[in-house]
């Protein structure tokens, strides 16, 4: 049994905007007919699909200017119809200065240069709709640039000017008003106020560069609707909301008092993040993503003080997706983790609204270093999230093993919160850096010459083209589990799962459709009582499978998919959209195959060269499991790993 993945639909683009300051001529197109199809598997992508997310500047550089842009993206797009995404989140394109690389928007219905032209932008979408990707897009809501028409217009007229209007522009406090009109703090550090020689000041949540609107005032609410209209007409599957919980401030904009630094994800209760007014603007939003076929959706980058109130966010007439950053957040401790994915349930399944899960982002330490444990532990806590009922979240790059990168000069640093005191980490650079394609030696097949992040010189082993084939590789990791999410009948959409008896430290859980998932984060191997099933799948990299029996179905493969599914890995392309092969070397066997196990029992794991792997010095635990069921056999669970089962 597998489940039917539907390719988007087919959109021809049109761009007929409302008007607006920012607005560009009206064509004589008209907008797509809504969608009457009734088609589940159509209508309910979004519930179970793998969306990955690709920073532009570090994906892939098109003209070789050594900043990734549109046409890079357009020539890599098979990599990730191969990798077996369903989707493609980009994150801003638009037309700014880049002073925080491109969250402060100048124009939203213009491409920056850096990043190409209106026209590469559709030939995205157009590429990625025709290898059965959809594409969501980054929406910056809270705050623009400096350079913003409005802005410009505000500063230009002075106070009490109706374009002042539209942000929050207010007097000081103090004799001479030379103090801030509040005591709120910028994200990046320092005030979140900066004074004009006329004497007012304007908020900025972020950096100084990035004015906050006034979401009260009516124009603000038109003009994105507008912009939301633009880029659904040019064919858009959806939009990622950036600061989804901000945008509204409370009334009178009062102190917050003395305390910590506020921080964009966190547990504070704060007057400017998760105000109640947020929700009627999404509601207007969701009834203009309901126009539309595919459907098109809606995802709240929305952090709230607990997960009651991030279910707020994707009420059935609100966003259709929010981000589960409690779960990002969750510590590789198994009483921590099942906890998380018990709250997090149990809070979406209120509002029947699927759960999203995500490890890593642009914005936090990649997964692999942040969870302490090296790739061993990456690899598991990827099999865990892909095994949790609803929607997976990647980031750029977790695909190959990437690290953090921890050692960038200061000289190369771009991140604006870098030379901020006391505000975010500034280090999110480490999470930026471009991604190596092939290659012994940077730029690893990113683009030509120097790229605007410089790249470690140990990364050769994690390039694309040295990992493909290679069945003990990440990227075949990935390329396997995201095959079987898609065919098997227990992985993907769902709302609830059966905890099965464990040990203190691991976690084993049965999904409907016969997957179980065991996952040990102690630091030494243990045996745990399973119910009769066979191994599908291991993070612990290959392990040597009996054979299936002769009367069992055969694992699922990329081979085997539907036709709809992803493509063999072998045919994986890094080169341009015509998926070709010229540059990556061709495997001997099915890395697929050789990750699905048709075994009953599972012996050693192997090393990364195919030899069998030193046996730790500590002998594996047999933890019994009080009030147990029967069981056919005692089950090995290394350390730091999860593994897939088929009762």
């Amino acid at each position: 049994m597998t489940r039917q993945h539907t390719a988007p639909p087919d959109t021809t683009p049109a761009g007929h905007p409302e008007p607006g300051d920012n607005a560009p001529a009206a064509t004589a197109t008209s907008r797509p007919a809504p969608s009457t199809s009734t088609d589940s598997s159509a209508t309910d992508w979004w519930r179970d699909a793998v969306i990955y997310q690709i920073y532009p500047r570090s994906f892939a550089d098109g003209n070789g200017d050594g900043m990734g842009d549109l046409p890079g993206i357009r020539s890599r797009l098979c990599h990730l119809r191969d990798l077996g995404v369903d989707a493609v989140w980009l994150s801003p394109f638009y037309a700014s200065p880049q002073a925080d690389g491109g969250y402060d928007v100048a124009d939203y219905r213009a491409i920056d240069p850096l990043f190409g032209t209106l026209a590469d932008a559709e030939a995205v979408l157009h590429e990625a709709h025709r290898l059965g990707l959809r594409v969501i897009i980054d929406l910056v809501p809270n705050h623009c640039s400096d350079h913003h028409t409005w802005f410009r217009r505000a500063l230009a007229e002075g106070p009490g000017s109706v374009h002042r209007a539209r942000f929050h522009f207010h007097q000081g406090r103090g004799r001479d008003g030379e103090l801030p009109p509040n005591d709120w703090e910028s994200l990046f550090g320092g005030p979140a106020w900066t004074r004009l020689p006329d004497g007012e000041w304007y908020l900025h949540l972020f950096a100084s560069e990035q004015p906050d609107f006034n979401w009260d005032h009516p124009a603000v609410q038109d003009e994105f609707r507008s912009i939301l209209r633009f880029w659904l007409d040019l064919g858009v599957d959806g939009f990622r909301i950036d600061v989804a919980h901000g945008m509204v401030k409370a009334p009178g904009l009062p102190d917050i008092g003395h305390g910590e630094q506020a921080r964009l994800i966190g547990s504070q209760v704060l007057p400017f993040f998760d105000q109640d007014g947020v929700h009627a603007i999404y509601r207007s939003w969701r009834a203009i993503l309901d126009e539309y076929p595919g459907p098109r959706i809606g995802v709240a980058e929305a952090w709230a003080p607990s997960v009651e109130r991030l279910a707020l966010y994707v009420r059935p007439d609100e966003l259709h997706q929010g981000f589960n950053f409690h779960y990002l957040n969750t510590a590789w401790d198994a009483g921590d983790l099942r906890a998380t994915i018990d709250t997090s349930l149990a809070a979406l399944r209120a509002v029947g609204a699927p759960a999203t899960w995500v490890l890593s982002n642009h914005d936090v330490v990649r997964h692999r270093t942040r969870l302490g444990g090296g790739l061993a532990r990456a690899r598991a806590a990827t099999l865990l999230m892909l095994a949790l009922p609803g929607s997976a979240y990647l980031y750029q790059g977790e695909e190959l093993g990437l690290p953090e990168v921890t050692d960038l000069p200061d000289e190369a640093r771009q991140d604006p919160s870098f030379f901020r005191a006391n505000g975010q980490d500034g280090l999110r650079d480490g999470c930026r850096v471009p991604l190596p394609w092939s290659g012994t030696e940077p730029p690893y097949g990113f683009g030509a010459g120097e790229i605007w992040l410089p790249q470690p010189d140990d990364w050769a082993a994690l390039t694309v083209e040295a990992q493909t084939g290679d069945p003990a590789s990440t990227l075949e990791l990935y390329r396997s589990a995201l095959a079987l999410r898609r065919a098997h009948p227990g992985l993907g959409a769902g709302e609830a799962i059966e905890w099965l008896p464990a040990p203190e430290g691991v976690l084993a859980f049965r999904r409907p459709g016969g997957l179980i998932c065991t996952v040990n984060t102690t630091a030494e191997a243990v045996r745990l009582p399973l119910p009769p099933a066979r191994q599908l799948l291991s993070s612990r990299a290959p392990f040597a499978a009996d054979a299936a029996p002769a009367s069992a179905a055969p694992p699922a493969s990329a081979a085997s998919a539907p036709s709809d599914s992803p493509t063999s890995p072998t045919s994986s392309s890094v080169d341009s959209p015509s998926c070709s092969r010229s540059s990556l070397r061709s495997p001997s066997s099915s890395p697929v195959s050789s990750f699905l196990s048709g075994s009953t029992g599972a012996s050693g794991p192997l090393g990364s060269s195919g030899s069998p792997a030193r046996q730790p010095s500590n002998a594996p635990r047999d933890l019994g499991v009080p009030g147990s069921p029967e069981v056919s056999e005692i089950r090995e669970i290394p350390a730091d790993t999860a593994i897939w089962w088929e009762e």
